[in-house]
């Protein structure tokens, strides 16, 4: 069986970006097989020989050469890392030298500030849009009117974690509300959902799925049956049709195109940064 091609996700700040244009740009080789590494803050010479050092190890115990994903801005510790014998894709040079030309002045590489608090009323925005979230989690909090929008659908149909990506990546005010059996009985809206008709986005799930879940979380409960997730999946779908809600199939879904559906169905336009 061939190995795994290794991939490094190499950065001087957190690898976030490195690792996020990384992954896009391997998922159209759906059939090569890699394993990922990220090493972040490389801002310092013995560093980056450290991370060279591993890399070319890397190579050589798997007898393919090695990838890296490289957001590290400054030119000499690129260098080191390229010593590896790795192939380097380096994700800003193609753009500097453009803008550079177009900007009329060259670019001052700074370490780690894609990710500085640049703004800090937007940063307070994401952290008060996540303690909103928080509180608002799974009907905990029913006070509805301060929010942006309000997720719905049966327990464990990604509704949480689409409303945290969403307040932290974006300071929107997200809820969500978890369909219960009482509610999934009737056709319509819940009643305390009735005044907030436009904030509404239905979550829904293959029900496979959703009992592989609650699986893992309830074993061998009610909650995890077949026949119980197919009956709430089910009439939740239908209640959405009902009450003319938009409506989303998470099954194979990430959360960034869950969130980016929502917000724009329902008209929230909010940039990442």
């Amino acid at each position: 069986m061939t190995r795994p091609r290794q991939v490094f996700y190499c950065s001087d700040g957190t690898g976030i970006t490195a690792e996020t244009i990384g992954h896009s740009l391997l998922t159209q080789f759906g059939d090569v097989a890699f394993e990922s590494h990220r090493i972040a803050f490389i801002d310092a010479e013995a560093r980056a020989r450290q991370a060279s050092i591993r890399i070319r190890q890397a190579g050589e115990a798997s007898g393919q050469r090695p990838i890296v994903v490289n957001t590290v801005l400054d030119g000499h510790l690129s260098a080191l890392l390229a010593e590896s014998g790795a192939l380097m894709l380096d994700v800003f040079a193609p753009f500097l030298s453009p803008l550079e030309q177009e900007l009329g002045v060259k670019s001052q590489p700074r370490v780690g500030q894609a990710h500085g608090l640049v703004d800090f009323a937007a940063y307070e925005r994401r952290i008060e849009a996540t303690n909103y979230a928080l509180s608002h989690d799974d009907g905990v909090d029913v006070n509805y009117d301060e929010a942006d929008l309000i997720l719905v659908g049966v327990s464990r149909s990604g509704k949480t974690p689409t409303c945290l990506y969403m307040a932290l990546h974006y300071g929107v005010a997200a809820a969500n509300y978890p369909l219960t059996d009482d509610d999934l009985e009737s056709t319509m809206l819940p009643k305390r959902l009735r005044a907030h008709r436009r904030k509404l986005f239905g979550l829904t799930i293959d029900p496979v799925r959703l009992a592989q879940i609650r699986q893992q979380r309830r074993p061998n409960s009610r909650y995890a049956e077949p026949d119980q997730c197919r009956r709430e999946v089910a009439a939740a779908e239908l209640l959405f049709r009902n009450a003319g809600l938009s409506s989303l199939n998470t099954t194979h879904t990430s959360i960034e195109e869950i969130a980016s559906k929502v917000l724009s169905s329902l008209g929230i336009h909010r940039h990442l940064f």
